[in-house]
């Protein structure tokens, strides 16, 4: 199983995760690589106890700091999406590295909800 933005919100939404990207390059992040067709694919990590693929959707680099960033949009399976937040959050505290989400007009309440569930509330989306 590949846990990376559901296939058919991957599609709906390849436009959102652009501009996302266009936000970080003018907030002087480099190295940008994303999970959509037309840039460097991120790396991904495998869960040893399920086998599922993990991949996040924007990884950057910031003064030599990497950061992670999740982009957070209505989904019709939110608990592979509080999973995959979980595990990108512990993989960035374990290594010093950094977890964002990054989310719209629209999907606020989600997002609050959904970092609410899993008990991340110390996280304050980015609001494009």
């Amino acid at each position: 199983m590949l846990i990376t933005m559901i296939e058919t919100d991957k599609i709906e939404n390849t436009a959102f995760i652009k501009k996302s990207i266009g936000y970080l390059e003018s907030r002087g992040f480099t190295n940008i690589k994303a999970d959509v067709t037309d840039c460097e694919i991120p790396k991904s990590y495998i869960r040893k106890s399920t086998g599922d693929k993990v991949t996040p959707d924007i990884v950057a680099m910031k003064n030599g700091r990497k950061y992670f960033f999740e982009i957070s949009l209505k989904s019709d399976k939110p608990k592979l999406l509080k999973s995959k937040w979980l595990f990108l959050d512990t993989l960035s505290r374990m290594n010093s590295n950094r977890f964002r989400i990054i989310t719209t007009k629209g999907h606020f309440k989600f997002t609050d909800t959904m970092l609410e569930d899993i008990n991340l509330t110390n996280k304050t989306p980015i609001k494009i």
